[in-house]
Parts: structure tokens; C-alpha cells; sequence
């Protein structure tokens, strides 16, 4: 089996930041759209950053914004466990200043990226 190339990473990683950039409240739409559960944003993110040193070294990438995709991880990263249940609530998306930073750094990201955050958000197809 074939890997995914270069630019099926670095739209997983644009998708990941999309839903992570968005208002809450369309975040929140979005879980319920798809029937997940608010770490699921978190997850997206953690397994399409594991693939962003790479996408950097293949020009898919600015280096510039590594920076920012780590402080999001070092944010969500340190708002897991199960002392920290209540930031992982819907309503902690539009609460929580975790949220808001990680909110932030994910729209800067975009613009560098992309020129602009706002984007349509992804489908997603979840196996059960």
C-alpha cells in the first residue's frame, strides 16, 4: 500500500486547523453534524501535526509556522487527563481560554498558510 503523498497531509493538517480555528458555536454544530465528541477537534489536530516537520522538509510547509502547531499541541496537550474533563465539554469551547488560545494560534496559522482562516469545514466519515 501506498503512503498518502504530500498534499493529502498538508490537507489533513489545513482541515485539522479549520475545524480547530473555527467559532464555537460552529464547532459545536459541527461535532454534533458528525456525532463526535469534543476531542475529537484535539485528536484531528495531534495526528495531522505529527506529519508537520515532514511537510516542512518537502516544501508543503512554512517552517514560520511551526512555532504556532506546537504551541497548540503544548495547549491541548495540556489540557488532557481526567483532572481536566470539564475543557472537554462543548460548552468549554466557548469558555475555556485554552479553547480561545489554541483558537488563535490555529486562525494565524491559516492566514499564513492559506491567506485567510475561514474555511469550509471538513466532512469527516467516522467507522463505528
Amino acid at each position: 500500500m501506498e503512503s498518502p503523498g504530500p498534499s493529502f497531509r498538508r490537507r489533513l493538517l489545513m482541515e485539522a486547523l479549520t475545524v480547530l480555528a473555527a467559532d464555537a458555536q460552529t464547532q459545536v454544530t459541527w461535532l454534533v453534524r458528525h456525532a463526535v465528541m469534543t476531542d475529537e477537534v484535539a485528536l484531528n489536530f495531534d495526528h495531522a501535526f505529527r506529519m508537520a516537520e515532514t511537510l516542512v522538509a518537502e516544501g508543503q510547509l512554512a517552517r514560520g509556522v511551526m512555532a504556532d502547531l506546537q504551541e497548540i499541541d503544548v495547549i491541548l496537550s495540556g489540557m488532557s487527563g481526567g483532572e481536566n474533563a470539564d475543557r472537554w465539554t462543548r460548552d468549554a469551547l466557548s469558555t475555556d481560554e485554552g479553547w480561545a488560545l489554541a483558537r488563535r494560534l490555529a486562525r494565524r496559522v491559516l492566514v499564513a498558510e492559506l491567506g485567510e482562516w475561514q474555511q469550509p469545514l471538513p466532512e469527516i466519515s467516522v467507522i463505528r
